[in-house]
């Protein structure tokens, strides 16, 4: 049998890049899109070949010689014994080799997948109309996901937010990618959401990294095994609209943040560069080339290099990218942009920006975290105030101004409400030497006070105020 190691044109040779054409591929392996066959059949003769091929794939390719030769001698083993024996289904097989050689390498890259048997044509050369057709079926797929550009926003407190969920190679994103960064160019701080995000390629994580620092920048290396040689990875000096070196950067991460998404945001850690908030991440730096056997019908995912940063000299191999701020993934974007907020209040250039941002943080504060008032608090504040009138009505603090519509308050704390859906706007209530309500003042956004003094006899009873 002729080993794969060499890659021989006597046999057609599949050579699937997810989301890249040219470059390296760094990508989850739930992103891999195969037409996969049913629980097809795969007999024992198969099953010897296919434990061949990807022993020889091994031994020459994969990033680390010692645990090939050591995955090698499992599966062949493995083979021997008897081990595959019941596996007649292609799919299941391929499992138990991925278990088998992860079990050795702790590789989540590193994985078996049954495609299914194809004929070879003729001369053993890829039809070239075929490939032309997959690759435009590719380019209609992302087009019809946006590139996995799949959110995109302003936040309050002029905060950006864009939720990417692969980087797919700028052959076929960067004029959207470009586009995503100048709608995002005034923000004043901006948060990318990796957390379903499973990697893909560096061309786009140069890109977008670009617009972040002011000199060309190196990002990271791939050290490639077989060749012995290491290539680096570099932002662009230039960029495609303003850059914005100043922007307050968040990256949002999580337990399935993986492979490419890891780098972008290992990177930025690294640089110092972004604030890393949720999970640690999946844990795979290893570059992939997907190669395909058809004609026993299965493809390797095969990591043949490995990363390493210029900073640290290493990679999140096996142990993920941990953030600066940990908390539940479900959390994580409140958390970011409510720190996002208190940073940009902290440092905002008048105070009438500061208070605005430091509205808007209470705001989402009391959102995240809400105040629950007892029955005997919301009793306290009811009442009446000129045209305003605070009242109680099944278990919620009622506003209602002259003949605007009632509306409920939503508790601060301190004495202060706001409305769900008002950004710009807190009523406060006022209290004498002995701690009884006199007045509610409206503070308005604009700097501006309103004050309306109570009118009516105010109930003088002792409340509590409690956080959930």
């Amino acid at each position: 049998m002729k080993s794969p190691g060499s890659l021989t044109r006597t046999r057609r040779l599949t050579l699937t890049i997810l989301l890249l054409l040219c470059g390296f591929a760094v990508v989850s392996p739930s992103q891999v899109i195969m037409r996969v066959p049913g629980d097809a059949p795969i007999g024992a003769d198969t099953r010897a070949a296919a434990v061949e091929e990807v022993a020889a794939a091994l031994l020459k390719v994969y990033v680390f010689p010692d645990q090939a030769e050591k995955m090698v001698a499992l599966i062949r083993g493995r083979l021997a014994e008897g081990a595959y024996d019941g596996l007649d289904s292609g799919p299941r097989f391929c499992m138990a080799l991925t278990e088998d050689l992860q079990s050795v390498s702790r590789d989540k890259h590193l994985r078996v997948m049954y495609t299914g048997i194809e004929e070879p044509t003729g001369d053993g050369e890829p039809d070239s109309a075929d490939e032309q057709l997959r690759q435009e079926e590719r380019r209609q797929q992302l087009e019809r996901r946006n590139f996995d550009f799949q959110k995109l926003e302003i936040l309050e407190g002029n905060v950006g937010y864009l939720r990417l969920n692969s980087f797919t190679g700028t052959e076929f994103s960067g004029e959207t990618a470009v586009a995503a960064m100048n709608f995002l160019a005034h923000c004043d701080a901006i948060i990318f959401d990796l957390r379903g995000n499973g990697g893909g390629n560096p061309s786009l994580i140069q890109l977008i990294t670009s617009y972040f620092v002011e000199e060309p920048t190196h990002l990271n290396s791939f050290y490639i095994r077989e060749s012995d040689t290491t290539r680096q990875f570099w932002t662009a000096e230039h960029v495609a609209g303003p850059k914005m070196t100043d922007t307050e950067l968040y990256v949002l991460t999580s337990s399935y943040t993986f492979s490419g998404a890891e780098e972008f945001s290992y990177n930025l850690k690294a640089l110092e560069r972004a604030t890393l908030v949720g999970e640690t991440s999946g844990g795979g730096a290893h570059p992939v080339n997907f190669v395909g056997f058809p004609e026993i019908g299965i493809s390797i995912s095969l990591p043949f290099g490995r990363a390493v940063n210029p900073i640290t000299g290493t990679n999140w191999e096996g142990c993920g990218v941990t953030p600066h701020i940990a908390v539940p993934a479900d959390r994580a974007l409140d958390t970011a942009h409510l720190d996002a907020l208190k940073k940009l209040a902290a440092k905002a250039a008048t105070p009438s920006r500061a208070a605005e941002l430091e509205l808007a943080a209470r705001l989402l504060g009391a959102r995240i975290d809400p105040v629950v008032l007892d029955a005997g608090s919301m009793a306290e504040y009811a009442g009446s105030y000129g045209d305003r009138k605070i009242f109680v009505e099944e278990g919620k603090l009622l506003y209602r101004r002259g003949k605007m519509p009632q509306r409920e308050l939503i508790p601060l704390g301190d004495d202060q409400f706001i409305f769900e859906d008002v950004d710009d706007f807190v009523l406060q209530f006022d209290r004498d030497e002995k701690d009884v309500i006199t007045a509610a003042t409206g503070l308005y956004g604009n700097g501006q006070r309103d004050v309306s003094p109570r009118d009516d006899e105010p109930i003088d009873e002792t409340s509590s105020v409690v956080r959930e």
